[in-house]
């Protein structure tokens, strides 16, 4: 049975926030989330009902990272942190829509952040893909069962990446800000990875056509992206497979969904 803390008990220990306003936000798969407001300040409380374990980053090792991140103009700065809270600064921007990847100028923009993304230090942590396959795996009900061994099984067959860089793993147009510089939201699945996974969830995630894809990596590696398409295809190959366990995993995703990933993967 989860122990649910409560917000006003969380900033009851922060002297800044312990009379704050707090709105609750809508959002937050895995936690409750708040909009703090005080003395003309204002941050994003998220608390969750249990300690965290993979695919997810404890929450000490999500503020290191994301810390590190702000550092860099790259993320929101983090105010507070322990086992099952995270606080961080709220930031005013632009929070966006799939349809923003498809302009030209926004692709030289997310390239460019990405590289400062990839060129922060490692974490310690490896992205254990398989690991989060059985997590997924374990909470499907009434799915396809011959695809979800499928699934398993590519992301079984894939190689282990040798250029492990800092990876933020959940690269979706929602956790993109910009204000006007571009920073990333949500750093929970943040660790080491190959760095065509971020790319692959970019171009799979939100369907982007071949053209753009190959502008996305021509912006990322300074006009010579074309050779590096294999590493990108097989990326997106992993990407999709995940993708759909994790579909296949919530109660929320509908049959429409899973199918038209489904269909993607060729299954």
């Amino acid at each position: 049975m989860s122990d649910s803390r409560k917000p006003r008990d969380v900033l009851a220990g922060l002297q800044d926030w312990k009379d704050a306003h707090l709105t609750q936000l809508d959002g937050g798969l895995t936690n409750r989330s708040w909009l703090v407001e005080a003395d003309g300040r204002k941050a994003v409380l998220k608390i969750d009902d249990q300690p965290r374990v993979e695919p997810y980053n404890s929450r000490a090792a999500e503020a290191q990272i994301q810390a590190r991140a702000a550092g860099r103009g790259l993320a929101p700065g983090v105010l507070h942190h322990d086992e099952r809270v995270l606080l961080t600064e709220y930031v005013e921007g632009v929070v966006w829509e799939p349809d923003c990847l498809k302009r030209d100028d926004n692709i030289e923009l997310v390239a460019s952040a990405l590289r400062r993304l990839h060129a922060l230090p490692l974490t310690g942590r490896s992205f254990d893909s398989l690991v989060a396959a059985r997590r997924y795996v374990a909470s499907i009900k009434n799915a396809d069962a011959a695809l979800a061994t499928h699934c398993t099984q590519v992301i079984g067959s894939m190689r282990q990446p040798h250029n492990l860089c800092c990876c933020h793993n959940d690269l979706v147009a929602a956790n993109i800000l910009t204000v006007p510089e571009m920073m990333f939201l949500d750093w929970e699945y943040a660790c080491d990875n190959d760095p065509f996974f971020d790319l692959a969830t970019i171009v799979e995630h939100h369907e982007l056509d071949d053209d753009t894809a190959s502008r996305l990596l021509d912006a990322y590696f300074d006009g010579d992206g074309e050779r590096w398409r294999p590493k990108l295809l097989e990326q997106q190959t992993l990407y999709l497979a995940l993708y759909w366990l994790w579909l296949a995993s919530r109660s929320e995703s509908t049959q429409d969904e899973l199918a038209a990933v489904a269909e993607r993967i060729g299954a």
